[in-house]
């Protein structure tokens, strides 16, 4: 089979992955995409009721966009702030039924392994060569696909950390699984009699967490039993506020200023640095266990949690190609020393593009949030901005893969414990202007 004639695979039909596809119509280049769920944008219909930090501008794909337009589709508001389900319904789904895209897209299909046509990881002479196989599932069918390169957009939504600290999943939060929601619950709407007058524990100090904690202080409001419990690791609450004021993007900022007002208030109790330890059951309720400065404090009769504390890359599919990931965080090697938390509290990440998230395996890529591993700091305009790269090296364009077109919004706050004002980033050989920013 000639090799040219096989289409680029992309995994995951979320924002990156839409974006993949569409710069590779704009190269004409063949491509089959997968998406396990039932529609594009599967995991973000998981938070649709949540509004957004970003506005369009910063959230639709360039190429995308320009296909979209060239079928007459209606641009929203550039400097409107949507919600997940607003980019579900103006953006995604368009974009999915284009007939550039649509007999493409394999929706319900998952992809459980990928390698390289005849040959194990340890193979090496002749790998390059030889197309990649996926094994895809559709229907409790497996189906194997050929393909010239792949391109892993499948994000980590969908693999939540676990609560305790030490980041191994016990029996007993598994047990729990029905006290405890992994995600951005939809309090005030079909979740709303589930934590009106309970006593609710949030983990987490990300923006999943004070959005969150916002919904629950307005249920608080009509709910006045309904108690509050903030859990965090960090030891200084003020560096969960962000720039506030000083943010580019003022929704962004003024997260920050309502979850300080809130907290202010004395309708959410504050534990932090508290790391929970053990998890029980007693009865309907629940108990949390966990270190305070150093003392041991049981939280008792807890009704429910809500955990925000991360997700992780699911790497267990791509056992047999050669990828190499960085030890502590998970994310491609070259981009864990711009993008590690234990540095930045909201990072001024250097541009980056095709060359430094290359992997062993020739023209085998993991871009988007999967990309940045177990870091909370991705953005989506990153994740554009990659597989922009991505493609432009895939078809041989090596000046435009080189080339650097990313352009964020300062947060206003950089450095950890600090409330120093940033600049923007030193970018030396660059044609683009970059600004430090940050996600949570």
């Amino acid at each position: 089979m000639n090799d040219n004639k096989l289409p680029v695979a992309i995994i995951g039909g979320g924002p990156v992955g839409l974006a993949a596809a569409a710069q590779l119509v704009m190269r004409e280049e063949p491509f089959v995409l997968f998406e396990a769920g039932e529609e594009v944008g599967a995991n973000v219909r998981s938070w649709a009721h949540v509004r957004m930090f970003s506005s369009w501008e910063y959230n639709m794909d360039k190429a995308a966009k320009q296909l979209l337009i060239s079928h007459g589709w209606q641009v929203p508001n550039p400097l409107g702030i949507p919600s997940g389900q607003e980019m579900i319904d103006k953006y995604f789904n368009p974009f999915a039924e284009l007939p550039e895209i649509k007999p493409y897209l394999y929706l319900n299909t998952k992809v459980i392994a990928v390698s390289r046509k005849g040959l194990s990881k340890v193979k090496t002479h002749g790998r390059k060569d030889l197309p990649f196989v996926l094994h895809v599932e559709k229907n409790g069918e497996r189906i194997l696909i050929e393909a010239k390169a792949v391109i892993d957009a499948s994000g980590t939504w969908s693999n939540p950390n676990p609560i305790i600290s030490e980041g191994i999943w016990t029996t007993e939060e598994q047990a729990l699984n029905k006290q405890i929601y992994y995600g951005i619950p939809d309090v005030l709407g079909k979740h709303k009699e589930r934590y009106s007058g309970k006593k609710v524990i949030v983990v987490g100090s990300g923006h999943s967490a004070i959005n969150t904690l916002l919904e629950l202080g307005k249920l608080k409001e009509q709910v006045r039993s309904t108690e509050i419990v903030w859990i965090l690791r960090k030891s200084r609450l003020d560096d969960v506020y962000g720039g506030q004021e000083q943010d580019q993007l003022p929704a962004r900022g003024e997260l920050g200023t309502r979850i300080q007002k809130l907290v202010d208030s004395g309708k959410v109790k504050v534990l932090t640095p508290f790391h929970i330890q053990e998890l029980k059951q007693e009865k309907d309720k629940m108990v949390v266990i966990g270190s305070l400065n150093g003392l041991l404090v049981h939280l008792d009769a807890v009704d429910e949690i809500v955990s925000n504390t991360g997700s992780r890359p699911d790497l267990s599919f791509l056992r047999e190609v050669r990828v190499i990931a960085d030890p502590t965080l998970e994310s491609v090697m070259e981009l864990a020393p711009l993008i590690d938390p234990n540095v930045h509290s909201c990072g001024t990440v250097r541009p980056h593009g095709e060359k430094e998230l290359r992997q062993p395996e020739k023209d085998f890529y993991i871009v988007g949030s999967k990309s940045y591993g177990r870091a909370p700091t991705f953005l989506m305009a990153t994740g554009y901005e990659q597989v922009r790269s991505v493609v432009a090296a895939l078809v041989g364009d090596l000046a435009a893969a080189e080339r650097v077109e990313l352009e964020l919004p300062e947060t206003g706050v950089c450095g950890i414990g600090t409330q120093e004002c940033c600049g923007p980033s030193p970018v030396e050989k660059s044609e683009a202007v970059v600004k430090s920013s940050c996600c949570g």
